[in-house]
Order: structure tokens, then sequence, then C-alpha cells
């Protein structure tokens, strides 16, 4: 059963709906949004198990795309074109495969529609092994974390998912189940890559980053036959921390012929 997810949204004109990656939040993604917001309908919804968003036992890509449609659905928005980062672009390659009539397009950021190792069970064990009820200082907490992962760990990305609650602190995420559910969140649904999606699609990739491989085009193409590939200088995985201009001026671009609307250049 596809679950209410929690979002925040701003701007006005044709919908978009950006998903964030995994251990993220639609906030993280609000720069982007507020750049967009000039022109577009932008929606920042939180995954499952992930910011404000309900907590479930599961988190397959079919039943998180099932997530998106009902938003899609709830909000009454007319095909959106559907912007994905990582766990998020799995999610919108998903929605486009599952439910074509859900989108107008996707743009996918930094991931293709395949298995990849799991480098994040270590951050969930480092995670759930903190003692956060004898921590009084968010510091204390990131050091802890720092010790306990390699030195070139995202722990202050990680860092993002703590809170205070009343008089302790506590993580927003659903640690338990992302665990759990790893496996499928490293991989990409086999069925699906059996499906084909006609309509617009966008697969941005940083140059320094290694998700989207030259042998990762043949399963692009297979799912996505139309699909513009490009590739961002000077930027690695996170490409909207690296290089957040270029993205911005890359999706602006393409949603600007997908929406027949002139594009107006992002400020410098």
């Amino acid at each position: 059963m596809a679950l209410q997810l929690a979002f925040e949204a701003l701007g006005a004109g044709p919908p978009v709906v950006i998903l964030h990656g995994l251990f993220g939040a639609g906030r993280n993604w609000m720069h982007v949004a507020e750049a967009l917001a000039a022109h577009y309908r932008v929606y920042l919804p939180d995954a499952r198990n992930h910011g404000a968003s309900p907590w479930a036992e599961t988190m397959s890509y079919t039943e998180m795309a099932l997530d998106v449609a009902a938003l899609i659905e709830r909000e009454q928005l007319q095909q959106p074109f559907v912007i994905g980062h990582s766990m998020g672009g799995k999610t919108a390659m998903a929605l486009a495969l599952g439910h074509p009539q859900s989108v107008g397009g996707i743009a996918v950021i930094d991931i293709a529609p395949e298995d990849y190792a799991d480098q994040f069970s270590s951050y969930v064990s480092a995670m759930r092994g903190l003692d956060l009820a004898a921590a009084t200082r968010r510091r204390e907490i990131r050091q802890a974390l720092a010790d306990s992962l390699s030195p070139e760990a995202p722990v202050d990305f990680l860092m993002q998912n703590l809170r205070h609650q009343g008089d302790r602190f506590d993580w927003r995420l659903n640690l338990l189940a992302t665990g759990l559910c790893m496996r499928e969140l490293c991989g990409f649904p086999a069925a699906l890559r059996q499906q084909s999606y006609d309509g617009p699609a966008l697969f941005l990739s940083g140059a320094e980053s290694d998700y989207v491989r030259p042998e990762s085009l043949a399963g692009i193409r297979a799912c996505f036959p139309g699909a513009q590939l490009e590739r961002i200088a000077d930027a690695g995985h996170w490409v909207h921390a690296d290089q957040p201009q270029a993205l911005l001026c890359g999706l602006h671009e393409w949603l600007g012929d997908a929406c027949a609307i002139a594009p107006t250049e992002f400020p410098r």
C-alpha cells in the first residue's frame, strides 16, 4: 500500500517533483527547488523511512514509485517532470517504467538501472551503534560517528538525520528498515529492466563519479531509448553539491525544451 509522503512545495508553473537520495530528505534539494521555482511548481517529498514521511518495514523501488504516484494523484499533478538523484533516480526510473502515464519525463542524476555494491550498510551500523541517550551535544555524536567510519565517509551529510527529541537525540531515519532493505536499495528490479519508457529522459552524471560507467549505457538505452546523456565536469556522485550551477543549467535547459518554455539563464 502506498504511503502518504510528507513534502514541501514552492513556486508556480508546470509541476516538477524532486526525489532525494538514500540518507537524504527533500530539503537537501531546496537550493535547486528555489532556483527552479521561478518557472515551475516544485515538490520536495521525503521518501518513506526518511525525513518527515511515514516509516514502513519495506522500501522496494516498486513501493517507493507507488508512493510518488500516489502523491502525484493526490495533488492532482498533470504529468509532472520527475527529477531523482541516486535512490531517488532509481525511484524515478521505476515510476516511469511502471507508471508511464503518471509522468511527463524524468531526469536521473548519477545513477543507472543496475545493481551496485553495498557501500552503505557500514553507515547504518555506525549510526545504530551510537549511544544517543548518553549524548548531550551534537558535536559528541558527530565525533563518535566520524571515529567509527572511514575518513572518506560523508559524516556531515549523515548528521543531517540527527534531531533533538525532547531531552534526547534521535535519528529521523528508519535505520532498521534501511539496513534490512539495503540489498534492494543497491539493486534495481529485474522485472522493470524488461520494460521501456519512450518519454523524455535525461541522465546527468558526475564526470568524477563511477556510478554511471560506459558499460551502464546499454542498460540505460534498453529501458529509456530516447535518453539524453550528459556528464558534468568536476562533479562526483553528489552533483548538486559539487556543481550546483552546472546541474541547474542542465536541468533548466532540458525542462525548458520538454515544456516548450523559453530557457532563462540562472544567475551566475
